[in-house]
């Protein structure tokens, strides 16, 4: 990943979704290379293409959300090839894989789930680290998988303690690095000091949770941190607003370079 910033671009409903009002893929590719143009002017050098907009969704993602992702991500490498780009499906880590390798994308973020199981508001999901790495292979992909662990929006079942979990997402079942997030910036760097001191190499980036506030200390525990809502003024349907974003982004550069 280029730089300690991260944005999400989050697609408007996709065709075939409950949310679609009818909206066409190009309309819906186009806002979302508006998005990611305004993110690149304000120096975000990372970008995560993420289907948001398609909630609720079970873990297999549908067929025609691959195929119209793959559109709306084909179209963002082409005109910002300068930029790292990494590939969510909602919640779907073999279809963003698939994804990525199809667009030519730098990296895949496996949200729910790589590991275990837990229970969400779609109900249950299940590791995917079997499928993931067996189609790694398939496909003879070099593209590095990060993975959420105790992703905050999903209760697990039969938690193991986090630092355990972190480490059988690299050891057992070979993730990359890792995506962290508590309910606060406090419990964000709590979680961060438990796992860095199970796995010190580990590339471990804070998957939400920053603002423009508080994002230089954030980024004296996290490799990265990861914004979406708080530069669209706290609602994800709202365009990306310029000046927050260019104010994370200068608060991001002032951050110590010292991870610990």
């Amino acid at each position: 990943m280029k730089g300690r910033v991260i944005c999400m671009v989050q697609t408007r409903p996709l065709p075939g979704s409950y949310k679609n009002s009818g909206e066409g893929i190009g309309a819906i590719t186009e806002q979302a290379l508006e998005e990611t143009g305004i993110l690149a002017e304000c120096g975000v050098r990372t970008v995560i293409l993420q289907n948001m907009g398609d909630m609720p969704v079970r873990q297999q993602s549908s067929p025609e959300a691959i195929a119209y992702l793959t559109v709306v991500g084909k179209a963002i490498r082409k005109e910002f090839p300068e930029l790292s780009l990494g590939i969510l499906v909602n919640w779907d880590g073999v279809a963003a894989l698939a994804v990525a390798d199809a667009v030519g994308a730098d990296f895949v973020r496996v949200e729910h789930l790589y590991t275990g199981a837990e229970v969400t508001s779609a109900g249950i999901l299940q590791g995917q680290c079997c499928e993931i790495t067996a189609l790694k292979r398939k496909l003879g992909s070099k593209i590095p998988v990060y993975a959420d662990v105790w992703e905050p929006h999903g209760i697990p079942l039969c938690p193991q303690p986090l630092d355990e979990a972190a480490w059988q997402c690299v050891h057992e079942a070979f993730a990359d690095g890792l995506f962290l997030c508590g309910k606060s910036a406090k419990e964000s760097i709590e979680r961060a000091g438990q796992v860095r001191k199970r796995l010190p190499g580990t590339s471990l980036y804070l998957g939400g949770g920053a603002n423009g506030e508080n994002v230089r200390e954030l980024l004296n525990y996290y490799d990265g941190v990861c914004v979406a809502t708080w530069i669209k003024n706290g609602d994800m349907s709202n365009p990306v607003d310029r000046d927050r974003t260019r104010y994370f982004v200068e608060q991001a550069a002032l951050a110590e370079d010292i991870i610990i």
